[in-house]
């Protein structure tokens, strides 16, 4: 890996992915090469934060994957210019939050035109919360081109996970208004100029106060998506609402819980795949690595 010393030395510290445009070596090579070698150092951005998956032992991991960890939020950098490293983490990091920043005010211009186009706007404004989760409430948005699972059309990165809760909505207005947004979902999705993804789901506060029993699997997601979820519009009196009946149903710990059993079992996997021997990588270590989908369901 000489060649990638030299990269660094002309180049400065790069993250994952620009280190595998320059030097096209497996992307499990160059982590554990990274990650090993004495005279590289390296540092990532962001937090890493709770999913829950159905294909993982007890739901619980963390997100961004240790792959998409290392190609999109790690710059690695030569142990004897700390400062540039430095340097290119702050970037990096302005970067992160300023598409997490575009992302959110896109989300809340899309709502708001959407509630604006309907005959009963200001009562869906009086009686409905719209939250959004995800990665850009975590403010880990990115913009890498990926294919939406329904379609396998390609979208801009991170997509727009919306929760909406309805308080007193006559069933009507709430069936108008979710044509709105699945016609407007379509629409993003297909347009060459957009690209951008929604996911979204519509409750009502007694279906939001049922899910944060935290009984089942669809439960616990509902719950853990409430929970990270910053207010984008509508009622804010009835966002209150729910973040208190979040306290209340005591989510917040159960949800520490799980991520601290996520944050054990990645540590392991880092630690197994760093000391792994083999010359091939077989499924049963590749999960540790990557997952297939980064995505969140909605209940």
């Amino acid at each position: 890996m000489h060649r990638l010393t030299e990269l660094l030395e002309r180049c400065g510290p790069l993250t994952g992915k620009e280190i595998r445009e320059h030097i096209p070596a497996d992307i499990f090579d160059l982590w554990r090469y990274c990650n090993t070698c004495p005279n590289l150092i390296h540092k990532t951005v962001g937090s890493r934060y709770l999913r829950l998956d159905r294909n993982v032992e007890g739901f619980a991991r963390l997100s961004p994957s240790i792959l998409r960890e290392f190609c999109n939020y790690t710059a690695v950098g030569l142990s004897d210019r700390p400062e540039a490293l430095d340097a290119r983490v702050r970037q990096i990091h302005q970067e992160i939050i300023r598409i997490s920043g575009k992302k959110q005010e896109l989300a809340r211009g899309i709502i708001s035109g959407i509630v604006d186009s309907q005959q009963d706007s200001g009562l869906i404004r009086e009686n409905a919360c719209f939250l959004i989760a995800g990665d850009v409430a975590y403010q880990m948005a990115h913009l890498e081109p990926r294919p939406e699972s329904s379609t396998g059309e390609f979208v801009n990165g991170s997509d727009l996970d919306i929760v909406v809760v309805v308080r007193g909505l006559p069933d009507t207005i709430v069936e108008r208004l979710d044509t709105a947004i699945y016609d407007r979902k379509y629409f993003l999705m297909r347009n060459p100029g957009h690209r951008e993804e929604i996911d979204y789901v519509i409750k009502d506060l007694a279906k939001v106060r049922a899910q944060l029993d935290f009984l089942d699997f669809k439960s616990v997601v509902a719950s853990k998506v409430l929970e990270e979820g910053l207010f984008l519009y509508g009622n804010h009196d009835l966002f209150r609402e729910i973040k208190d009946l979040i306290k209340e149903k005591g989510i917040p710990l159960k949800l520490a819980a799980l991520s601290e059993i996520a944050a054990q079992k990645r540590e392991n996997a880092r630690l197994e795949l760093l000391t792994f021997s083999d010359s091939v990588l077989d499924e049963n270590l590749r999960h540790l690595l990557f997952t297939t989908e980064e995505q969140e369901e909605f209940y």
